[in-house]
Formats: structure tokens, sequence, C-alpha cells
């Protein structure tokens, strides 16, 4: 997928569900995926030329685990966007102190929790997330199956306890498209050292909504098309 088309559809995302405003200060999560990077390129050419002036940012939490994000830090360079690394010990504390059978919850805390106190000292409002189309479906599947509820995250949601706005721009692109996107223009993806990586109940998700669209061909869009229809909670019809 060339950048013109991933601009199109985080345009698409971004008007319908109105999720930028004059003078929005925007932080793109990168996890060192190839998500978050297609993400922070998509924003950072759509503040060249988007009618709302906003500004884009960058901001890594480093787990400890031994992860490099010098090649992250390269690229925001060349994008001409501030990088901020948050340096913690929280796979210590998650794998070796704490030694959790269950890590990724508190992981997950304790990673958001600094990230989000860099965020506010840094006067940043809005927070950007990579999910694409197919984690809007993996989700709707999860609540489904282990929640008994129907419901998928919001394409903006509002975070009262951190006065800060989260949006997620790609969720018309399909991680197939990222994945081409990534491809494309080489962007620098740092492996995920996590022991913990590729074992969670999300990978079940994912590898289920394969299975069904494998023996059901175009199921897929037809589960984001009810998503987009169903009157969800924070889904308005766009």
């Amino acid at each position: 997928m060339k950048l013109q088309k991933l601009l199109s559809y985080t345009r698409k995302a971004v008007d319908g569900f109105d999720m930028i405003q004059e003078g929005d200060r925007v932080v793109v999560g990168i996890s060192g995926g190839k998500d978050s990077l297609a993400l922070l390129y998509a924003l950072s050419n759509l503040s060249k030329f988007y009618p709302k002036k906003f500004e884009v940012f960058a901001m890594t939490v480093d787990l400890g685990v031994g992860m490099d994000f010098s090649p992250v830090e390269k690229l925001c360079k060349e994008l001409g966007v501030e990088y901020t690394l948050i340096k913690t010990d929280i796979f210590d504390i998650v794998f070796q102190e704490r030694k959790e059978s269950n890590p990724c919850s508190l992981c997950a805390k304790m990673r958001k929790g600094a990230f989000n106190e860099k965020m506010k000292e840094l006067g940043y409002n809005k927070l950007a997330y990579g999910h694409h189309k197919d984690d809007v479906m993996e989700t709707f599947l999860l609540s489904l199956i282990f929640e008994g509820r129907i419901n998928t995250f919001s394409p903006v949601t509002y975070l009262d306890r951190m006065d800060v706005t989260l949006i997620r721009p790609m969720l018309y692109v399909s991680e197939h498209e990222v994945a081409s996107f990534a491809k494309l223009m080489d962007l620098p993806v740092v492996k995920n050292m996590c022991p913990a990586d590729g074992v969670t109940k999300r990978q079940y998700a994912k590898e289920l909504l394969s299975q069904i669209n494998k023996d059901h061909p175009g199921a897929k869009e037809k589960l984001f098309t009810a998503i987009l229809n169903g009157n969800l909670q924070g889904w308005p019809r766009v």
C-alpha cells in the first residue's frame, strides 16, 4: 500500500469521527511495531496539509527488556517529529520481582501510567494509537466470547482522569495493508522481545478471525460493516 492510500484512509477516519481539532498536540504511542510506525508516518504527513493545524509527536515506553529504539529515533528525525523515550524497569518488576503468571495486565497498567505521566508533563492533549481494522474486529470477538458483550473499542475516547482524548486514526486500514506499507517504506520495526508476545487471547482472536474469513471469504468485511452500523457505544454512524 502506498502512502497516498494510507493518508486517504487516515483522513477518512479523522474527518468521519472528528478526531482532530485546531491546535491539537497529538502524540503517537510508539511500540516499535509496524502499526504505530505506519500511524506516525500517516499523521506526520497529514499534519502538513490538513485544514485544522495540529502538531505530531512520538513517545515510547522502554520496558527495559533490551529493545533498541535508535532506528525509530532516526525515523522521527527524518519526519521532523520530536521523539521521547521513557526508560523504565517494568520488565524486571513484572517478570523478575513479581514473577507474574499473567503478566500482560500489570505490564500494560504500568506502561500506561509511565506514558500518561510524561504525556501530561509535555502538554499533549491527544493520544493516537495504531489500532487498525483487524484490531477492531478481534476486540469485538474477544468481548463477545470472553465477556458476553457486543462491544469493541471506540474511534474516539475521552479519558477524564487524564483529561486526554484517545484517537484511533487507522480504523479503516487492514493489517495486511499496514504490513504492505511497512514493507514498501522499509519501516524500522523493532522486534518485540517480551516473552509473553504471541501467546495471548488476542492472538487466539486473530487466528479465529483469519479462519472464519478463510472458510467464508468476505466475512471480515461484513463483520466490520456490522460494527460500523451496529450503534455500538462510542460508534456514531458515519
